[in-house]
């Protein structure tokens, strides 16, 4: 078994330009699953969790999961994990393509960038000549002219880059790393600490697929779980037809589609921004895939004007559309064309204007502020676009935008109307509809989040069984179970997606025929609780205190109109309870004995 119980790790010392070869053992590696959770322990033993996101004594972690690269049915993905600049908590950005996979494919399953160089740099991976090379001929260059110049430079198309835009480059706060082009470890600002450290790029092309695991043994639960998402109602109908749009209608005729700044939970303009519309206006060129994946949610898309690209995803078209009150698809998927090209998060990056369209309708934004820029008002096309160039270059009023939407109405007396937790934008669900939802928000480990344990599967799609979106009896437990089985998906280098088809008993099938692990499914479960309360601890030891656990104002105020009129948040209510359930202290805090009792210390 050997080989397959360790991992190999590049540690990458970007100060003096060094590159060392070490290997994490197996029983470590069986105890955080790879990818996510891998990732964490490394930070969390490597770092003071008090330490400046954006200094060079932060440390910026490239991994892949234990199934990254392997037949198992989407497993291409990797983890970028970090100290966010965004929220000051664990960062921990998922993403897809083909990036992951080729990393895996080159031998290299963890790559840990350290220190600061002192020029611009980028890491070639070429078979197995490893070096850093200048890169400050790239440095200004948007996502797509570098991809295309570090292909080039490789003399091969199929070389897989994994960089930053001018975004990161600037320290935008919520920049993303973008991978071939369109593909986004987007959330929490792991691109700006990569730009931190005047690392440019990841360019790969492997000689030969060097991932060690038993093929024939899983190839038989590979087609069985293959066949289960082809046949399951989202992943084999939704998904491959509509996308992540499919849900824009789903959403908000469940009142729970957030409009203008969540002021509202229904857009009366859905129809022209949906899923549906995407297709009706023949912006749709066809459907596509990322490393082994049957679903294929992403979309190809053309616009009138000839513009090509990927996306808009579900939560990009709702920022920028609903949040800002924008019916406008056209420019919505400008703007999200324009996210990807520069290196932006989506959510972040439109939410921020949301936010500022209602500081700015409210008097507390002035109009010479914008020096001749559009007016920030609800429903401006012109202006999704402009700012968002705006923001990535730092220029005029987007310099504030950079720092998100926390910072900017925190700097114009109002920080209540920056809809996000421990200062990160929350996405398209209101919590006033969905009491699971909110009680994931406030607890996700990264701030405002809804893919840490998407509670609307069970609460609004009705998978895996159908909840009372307003019930709060046996809400903790059920939030707990799907932050935990998120843990585990994401460390072991499969798509989120997998599980509206597949369960706990399918991943412990699936991890065990690749590895020849022994998990069971509580154990494997167990882990990704392990993962989870790691993260806890880092935040806690990083100063975010148990009081951050909590919603916006707004959400103790009643929806004013549509499904959910009258309801509000009451996360409050569950707060208590899930800390109980988790095993914390009343107070929110980790005690000495489950941090013994989970492994972590």
């Amino acid at each position: 078994m050997g080989k397959i119980y360790e991992y190999q790790v590049l540690r990458i010392d970007l100060t003096n330009e060094e590159i060392k070869r070490e290997k994490i053992a197996g029983e470590k590696v069986k105890k955080y699953l790879g990818g996510r959770g891998l990732a964490s322990k490394i930070l969390y033993d490597e770092i003071d969790p008090e330490v400046d996101p954006l200094s060079s004594e932060n440390k910026l972690i490239f991994a892949t999961g234990l199934l990254t690269g392997t037949a198992a049915s989407t497993g291409g993905r990797y983890m970028v994990v970090t100290k966010g600049p965004l929220t000051g908590t664990i960062a921990s950005s998922n993403s897809g393509g083909f990036f992951g996979a080729e990393m895996r494919f080159s031998g290299n399953d963890i790559i840990i960038f350290e220190g600061k160089a002192e020029r611009p740099l980028y890491l070639s991976i070429k078979g197995e000549d490893i070096e850093l090379k200048d890169a400050s001929e790239l440095w200004g260059k948007t996502v797509f002219e570098t991809t295309d110049c570090l292909t080039d430079e490789m003399g091969d198309e199929s070389a897989r880059v994994s960089c930053i835009g001018p975004a990161g480059e600037n320290l935008v706060k919520f920049a993303s790393i973008m991978n071939d082009k369109h593909r986004a470890a987007g959330r929490t600002g792991v691109g700006a600490v990569m730009g931190s450290k005047n690392l440019k790029a990841i360019v790969i092309k492997a000689d030969e697929k060097q991932v060690e695991y038993y093929k024939d043994e899983m190839m038989e639960v590979v087609r069985k779980q293959t066949k289960m998402l082809k046949e399951d109602g989202v992943t084999g109908e939704g998904l491959p037809s509509l996308g992540t749009k499919v849900l824009d209608n789903i959403i908000n005729s469940n009142g729970l589609y957030p409009s203008k700044n969540f002021q509202e939970g229904t857009f009366a303009d859905v129809e022209e921004v949906s899923g549906e519309a995407l297709v009706e206006k023949g912006y749709l060129q066809t459907n596509k895939g990322c490393y082994g994946c049957p679903i294929r949610c992403g979309r190809d898309v053309k616009l009138p004007n000839g513009q090509q690209g990927e996306g808009p995803e579900y939560e990009t078209g709702w920022a920028y559309g609903s949040d800002c009150g924008v019916s406008d698809l056209n420019a919505i998927t400008e703007a999200n064309f324009l996210c990807n090209e520069l290196g932006l998060d989506t959510i972040t990056a439109g939410t921020t204007i949301a936010c500022a369209m209602e500081l700015y309708e409210k008097g507390y934004i002035d109009k010479d502020e914008l020096e001749n820029g559009p007016e920030l008002k609800f429903g401006s096309s012109e202006s999704i676009v402009y700012y968002t160039k705006q923001m990535a270059y730092r220029e005029g009023l987007g310099d504030e935008l950079a720092e998100g939407s926390y910072r900017l109405a925190e700097a114009k007396g109002h920080p209540e109307l920056s809809m996000s937790v421990k200062k990160q934008e929350l996405p398209a669900y209101d919590p006033r509809g969905v009491q699971g939802q909110g009680l994931n928000y406030v607890t996700s480990n990264r701030g405002g989040c809804h893919v840490r344990g998407y509670m609307i599967s069970p609460e609004v799609l009705g998978v895996p069984e159908k909840l009372d979106p307003q019930e709060l009896k046996g809400k903790p437990e059920w939030v707990i179970t799907f932050q935990d089985l998120t843990a585990v998906i994401d460390s072991i280098g499969m798509c989120l997606f997998t599980s509206f088809a597949l369960g706990l008993d399918d991943y412990r099938e699936i991890v065990n025929a690749g590895t020849k692990f022994d998990y069971t499914s509580d154990s494997l479960l167990k882990a990704g609780e392990r993962i989870y309360n790691l993260e806890r601890q880092f935040n806690l030891e990083a100063g975010i205190t148990p009081e951050e656990d909590k919603l916006p104002e707004r959400f103790e105020e009643p929806l004013p109109a549509g499904p959910q009129e009258g309801k509000s948040s009451k996360y409050q209510d569950l707060l208590p309870d899930y800390y109980k359930a988790r095993g914390w202290q009343k107070d929110g805090f980790i005690s000495e004995d489950k941090l013994v009792d989970m492994g972590i210390k």
